[in-house]
């Protein structure tokens, strides 16, 4: 809102310097008609107070532009690095095949972080991993059969994460579609737990 008042101030002064000048032009060529140069003084002048308005306009947009796009990074580096959190923490989880009361809390302040950062496929899918992670079976430890229903869940949630990081590109790429790329996704955790 501010810039646009910004801009249109500037618009403004623009149009009033190029009215004002015309009208002083106008009333230049009628009074000093005898005097040599005096219509191309008033144009150099004129020229130059625009040159001025107008490259005052387009370097105030070009920082308001690279404003907005330095917001996008840091953001689009904080989702990432939450995305990373993320992740390493349910690494953590499943290497020690056990989710403590400490775990929970944990990734409760998790949840915190996604609903700040994450788009919303990202916590549709985050709330079916941690449905997958509430199924029953041992109350705190991770069976073999849970950690495979986890590792698909984790899957799932890791390609809403990668749409949501990296999905303009993907579409961009042309090469694979997003269907193509989560099957890939999938396939390579069946591999993994194969191994």
């Amino acid at each position: 809102m501010r810039s646009s008042r910004r801009d249109l101030f500037w618009a403004g002064a623009t149009v009033l310097i190029f009215l004002s000048g015309y009208a002083f032009l106008r009333y230049a060529y009628r009074v000093a008609d005898t005097l040599p140069f005096t219509q191309e003084v008033v144009l150099l002048i004129l020229g130059t107070l625009t040159t001025v308005f107008i490259t005052a306009l387009l370097l105030n947009h070009q920082t308001e532009v690279e404003l907005r796009k330095e917001q996008s990074i840091k953001f689009i580096e904080l989702k990432a690095e939450t995305y990373q959190r993320l992740i390493d923490f349910i690494e953590q989880l499943m290497l020690h095949a056990r989710i403590t009361a400490e775990d929970k809390i944990h990734l409760q302040f998790l949840a915190h972080r996604l609903a700040i950062v994450a788009s919303p496929d990202v916590l549709v899918e985050f709330e079916r991993f941690l449905d997958t992670m509430d199924a029953p079976g041992e109350k705190g430890r991770v069976t073999v059969a849970h950690h495979a229903a986890i590792a698909h869940a984790m899957a799932q949630l890791s390609v809403r994460i990668r749409a949501d990081l990296v999905g303009e590109l993907d579409l961009n790429q042309r090469k694979y579609s997003p269907k193509e790329i989560a099957r890939q996704i999938a396939e390579n955790i069946v591999e993994a737990l194969d191994a």
